[in-house]
């Protein structure tokens, strides 16, 4: 039996996805720059990897699923490391555009606060397995302790576990989406077996026996204890089913705080790709905003918050796909009464058509959360050409030991 020749490998810097890169380009996940390393190689890809010899950066994992479970990348590394690798990833994002501007200190969510969860859930022969994929592979691992998720979350997993007894299929994993609301958990399932009469009757003992306060079964409700709220300002908003939602607290404040310092003043604002509200409600303690947005349900459950909140500001909606329909100069001016600002915070494709228009009706302030630093820098660039200075960049870590990376940027009309 002849084993694979195993190859040395120096790596040089981190990739966007937080593997360790040597040159080649050979990928090597968990790994740091300036460490050597050995492994088979596999195309570009290094397995069975040995640190030989370790980067000062590199320190214990503090979840002890890491090694098997796929939701973390970097717990191998220093958080001071992490935190400026992030801010480079941005920092050189809009180098690649010809772009630098001044940066503020990195805001990181501490471990157990992410409030949202998409787990993964196994019918097997004793019961049911629930957690997360292990990295690029079908096998579930199994997070009793998992150092990310609000211990509410942690504590979801024998629900999750038996809504995959009650209804996966046993050809697939169920997926069970649970969100921390303020009435409790708010759980989205997909995946499972078509509801019929008995799976009804059997999820609803689900809701009874775990006190769900939300339940929905792919698109259909299945019961509701109480409204799932989220606080958005004074506002309280209840999104529907899977609705995008900050992933921390901490992060969503962090966020907002800087564009409320970026429209600071405005008396009038458009919030474009506006969700559920996570801008618009408490921005419209202190303006008028109009809210946009692509999915009416969502603005359905912005304006059902606003009408119940006391002592807001007047908000309107409209619903509007932006990609294909952006607002345009007349849209952002109408009657002569401009909006003073825009906050805008697209998906992960960005928004280079609404860019487009928002350069060209020269609205003072603009204010953009991104979580894809490649795609803001496109648009900034388009906003810059078009008159825009970049003030800062506020970079956001809520998904801490992750590759992913969100901002929050202002920029202003200086012609």
């Amino acid at each position: 039996m002849t084993h694979a020749a195993r190859t040395t490998a120096t790596i040089t810097r981190l990739g966007h996805q937080g593997d360790g890169v040597a040159e080649g380009p050979l990928f090597a996940p968990r790994t740091l720059p300036g460490e050597v390393v050995t492994g088979i190689r596999d195309g570009h890809q290094l397995t069975d990897i040995r640190v030989e010899t370790p980067s000062e950066m590199r320190v214990q994992a503090p979840c002890r699923h890491y090694k098997s479970c796929g939701g973390c990348q970097l717990q191998h590394a220093e958080d001071g490391f992490v935190a400026a690798w992030k801010v480079e990833i941005v920092r050189n994002a809009l180098a690649a555009q010809g772009l630098e501007t001044e940066f503020r200190p990195i805001v990181t969510s501490a471990p157990r606060t992410r409030r949202r969860a998409a787990l993964s859930v196994r019918r097997t022969k004793k019961g049911a397995m629930a957690g997360f994929h292990g990295r690029a592979s079908d096998v579930i691992t199994e997070i009793p302790d998992c150092q990310l998720l609000v211990p509410e979350l942690i504590d979801a997993i024998p629900m999750a576990e038996a809504l995959a007894m009650a209804g996966a299929s046993r050809k697939a994993p169920l997926s069970v989406t649970v969100t921390l609301s303020e009435a409790g958990l708010d759980v989205l399932a997909t995946n499972g077996k078509p509801l019929d009469g008995p799976l009804r009757i059997a999820l609803a003992q689900v809701v009874e026996g775990h006190h769900i306060a939300r339940l929905t079964w792919e698109d259909e409700l299945i019961g509701m204890e109480q409204p799932p709220t989220q606080p958005f300002g004074p506002a309280h908003v209840c999104p529907p089913p899977g609705a995008f939602l900050q992933a921390t607290r901490d992060g969503e404040a962090a966020l907002l705080a800087a564009v409320e310092d970026c429209v600071k003043g405005a008396k009038r604002i458009v919030d474009l790709f506006a969700g559920c509200g996570t801008f618009s409600l408490p921005l419209a303690c202190n303006a008028e905003i109009h809210a946009v947005e692509g999915e009416g349900v969502m603005l359905q459950a912005l304006d059902a918050g606003w009408r119940q909140a006391r002592g807001l500001k007047k908000v309107t909606t409209e619903t509007r796909d932006l990609f294909r329909n952006p607002l345009l100069p007349e849209d952002l001016n109408p009657f002569g009464t401009e909006f003073a600002a825009a906050v805008i915070d697209p998906p992960r494709a960005g928004a280079e058509a609404q860019a487009v228009q928002l350069a060209a009706a020269k609205t003072k302030r603009v204010a953009y959360v991104s979580c894809n630093p490649v795609t803001f820098a496109r648009d900034a660039k388009i906003l810059t050409d078009g008159g825009y200075r970049l003030d800062w960049v506020q970079v956001v870590d809520q998904f801490r030991w992750s590759s992913h990376t969100e901002l929050a940027a202002s920029f202003s009309y200086v012609g």
